[in-house]
């Protein structure tokens, strides 16, 4: 059973016990409905308190039901909602951990509502594309005002109930504990007992408040959700909540949540939520594999990559011991990451003792042998496989028996790294991108060798420090980076034919991207892909030189850290200006070249671009470097800024499908030599879909 019924006293508990999470699928609804007709019906109960179990009141809807039938089975949310408020018995909700989405809303359907202080309370829904859907959007203001409410639904962040407690005239809750959340309910349940008429979070005024923050908050989250739908039509419903009656806004939340769910957005979004879940999950790894034990990390390098890195571990309480070349590097590095972590004081996201706490599980040092006694080591060097080569037979030589020896290389060859140690299992690739103390993504590269317990440990890491890990396999520039390439290789052709690198970066970002090839290069660095190339060059050397990209990163255009890259930047300004001097270096490679100059729809630039990652991703799914379609989503994703509303570009694929993707394909590339991935042919031909 789903909900489990018991009786203490006078008073019954209804207990939630679907696990993990105490979702509300169809079965604990029913349960819910029946175990509250059962206490009503009985003589010997006087009040009845509603919980849940193992740190989970529950955490929201079934996800996986939605667009089913079960998603309007009764009986539905709203259904068990409206019994709980009809109940001639005062119903207590008692909340102990996760209380979230459908969960609180459950809970504003009691008459009160009892919550221990740690407990995170949340209407997150707005992550799926959808509004709350059973009255959370015309209850909760009614209790925290329309401010707190509009910061809740429309930015879906949860808050600690200790926090939403102390808020001025709020009546969320009627007692915050610190103890025994099933004592505090069963005391006011027996004193509520008698005492009519019961609450109900409906009567009350509709939440008006300060209209000024409110217009704050959506100006905020329309900067953040660029592109999202539903943060907006949240907005709007809360604030119906304070000029409508509460059955009219109940029922335009209704429409609204129903016209979400059954939309793009939300199909996506909900996509890229199960996407996340299954690439923790590796196949072929057995059942049970033990993740060994990481307590002291060792990153190679102090610089940009090497301090954001250590970053993460210190985050996580994770003493870190720093190894650098030289002093002048470490200290600077050094530096690097103190005014790091002094701008989130100076922003209130982090406190100056915390800043302390952080800085003093870093050991800086000069000599290999200090990190001896890590449990795993990442190497941060640059990025040439001879540098490489070089740290890993070091470490090889100082690193215990046991530690994991990790590369944070974005292209090079992890098999190869591995050979120069005796110990090919021990070794795999954690690609962190940049700036790694903030980007999720943390692509875990599979060497040929790699032990099944070092992948288990390195996914537990990433999840430890907060990351979206993705499992690849070995090929050059692994799953992001070579799709990267072909991304990058549309935009120059588009460059190439007449568009500016405006043009391009503006459809892009339109479409969704947070920002376009151009600007995302310039903050990257253009030296850095420069690097790449002339790596490839040496080992291709018919591969065709990319003369426009050369010659700006000839002229010292790397970027913004130079303040000229395919754009131009004022002093300490990331605002990307049309660069005159990019518009001659384009107008004498047009000229040198007879170009004939070509203007190009928003539309077909997207296609473009995004057409070229459909390709190579479908590539690298048939040759197993990544495990599943939904993994290069979350790459993209997690690490490239590729719009979440849309999926991931394999989801958007399936959208428009593989038959109009291999077409628009063939229509760009015309007779240049150019073949489709055969994946990619075959879903076209079969009508198929990569998810």
């Amino acid at each position: 059973m789903s909900t489990q019924y018991s009786v203490i006293g006078r008073t019954a508990i209804l207990r939630l016990d679907n696990p993990p999470v105490n979702g509300l699928g169809h079965a604990t609804r029913q349960g819910i409905v029946q175990g509250l007709h059962r206490a009503l019906d009985s003589g010997d109960v006087d009040a009845v308190v509603l919980t849940g179990r193992e740190g989970f009141f529950s955490a929201g809807a079934d996800i996986t039901e939605f667009g089913t039938p079960k998603t309007i089975a009764e009986p539905t949310l709203g259904d068990v909602i409206a019994a709980l408020e009809a109940a001639d018995k005062p119903v207590v909700a008692a909340i102990d951990g996760t209380c979230f989405g459908g969960g609180l809303e459950l809970a504003l359907g009691a008459h009160y509502r009892v919550v221990t202080s740690k407990s995170r309370i949340g209407l997150p829904e707005v992550n799926l594309g959808l509004v709350p859907g059973a009255g959370g959007t015309q209850r909760l203001p009614r209790l925290v005002g329309a401010a707190v409410a509009a910061d809740m639904i429309g930015g879906g962040a949860p808050r600690r109930a200790r926090e939403l407690g102390d808020l001025p005239g709020q009546r969320l809750f009627d007692r915050v504990v610190d103890g025994d959340v099933m004592a505090a309910a069963l005391e006011l349940a027996a004193e509520m007992a008698a005492v009519r008429p019961l609450p109900r979070v409906r009567d009350l005024s509709g939440g008006s408040g300060d209209a000024a923050a409110v217009s704050v908050i959506r100006e905020r989250l329309g900067r953040r959700s660029r592109g999202f739908l539903a943060p907006a039509a949240a907005l709007a419903l809360v604030e119906k909540a304070a000029t409508t009656p509460f059955e009219e806004g109940l029922a335009e939340e209704r429409k609204t949540f129903l016209e979400l769910m059954n939309g793009e957005q939300s199909a996506a979004l909900r996509h890229a939520f199960f996407a996340e879940r299954a690439a923790r999950k590796v196949p072929d790894v057995p059942l049970g594999t033990s993740a060994r034990r990481v307590d002291t990390v060792a990153v190679i390098g102090a610089g940009t990559m090497g301090g954001g890195i250590a970053m993460n571990f210190l985050d996580a309480g994770i003493p870190v011991t720093v190894v650098e070349s030289s002093q002048e590097a470490l200290d600077r590095g050094l530096d690097i990451m103190r005014r790091n972590y002094q701008r989130q004081v100076e922003t209130g996201k982090l406190t100056a003792e915390g800043l302390e706490q952080r800085m003093a599980l870093l050991t800086p040092t000069l000599d290999y042998a200090d990190v001896s006694d890590s449990d795993l080591v990442i190497e941060a060097a640059f990025e040439d496989m001879d540098v490489k080569r070089s740290v890993f037979t070091r470490l090889d030589e100082v690193a215990k028996p046991g530690a994991i020896l990790a590369s944070n290389t974005s292209t090079l060859d992890i098999d190869a790294i591995a050979a120069v140690t005796g110990r090919p299992g021990d070794v795999l690739g954690m690609h962190f991108f940049s700036p790694a103390n903030v980007m999720k993504l943390l692509e875990i590269v599979r060497g040929a060798k790699t032990a099944d317990d070092v992948l288990v440990t390195a996914m537990a890491v990433g999840q430890r420090i907060g990351k979206t890990g993705v499992v690849a396999r070995v090929c050059d520039g692994f799953i992001g980076n070579r799709m990267l390439a072909k991304y990058r290789d549309a935009a120059m052709e588009l460059l190439r034919a007449g568009a500016t690198p405006a043009d391009i970066d503006s459809a892009a970002e339109t479409f969704g991207f947070a920002m376009g090839p151009f600007r995302t290069s310039d903050l990257a660095g253009n030296d850095i892909g420069w690097a790449i190339r002339k790596r490839r060059y040496a080992e291709d050397p018919g591969m065709p030189r990319d003369e426009i990209a050369d010659a700006l990163c000839e002229m010292g255009r790397f970027g913004q850290k130079v303040g000229a890259g395919w754009y131009d930047y004022k002093p300490g300004s990331r605002e990307a200006i049309p660069s005159p001097v990019v518009d001659e270096l384009l107008a004498s490679f047009h000229t040198q070249h007879g170009t004939e100059l070509r203007t190009f729809e928003a539309d077909e630039i997207v296609q473009r671009l995004v057409f070229a990652l459909v390709d190579e991703g479908a590539r690298i799914l048939d040759e197993g470097i990544a495990l599943r379609a939904s993994d290069i989503d979350v790459v993209y994703i997690a690490g490239y800024g590729f719009p979440r509303y849309r999926g991931g570009p394999m989801f958007y694929a399936d959208t428009v499908g593989a038959a109009h993707v291999l077409s628009g394909l063939r229509r760009f590339h015309g007779d240049d030599g150019w073949e489709p991935s055969p994946l990619l042919t075959r879903l076209a031909d079969e009508a198929g879909t990569f998810n």
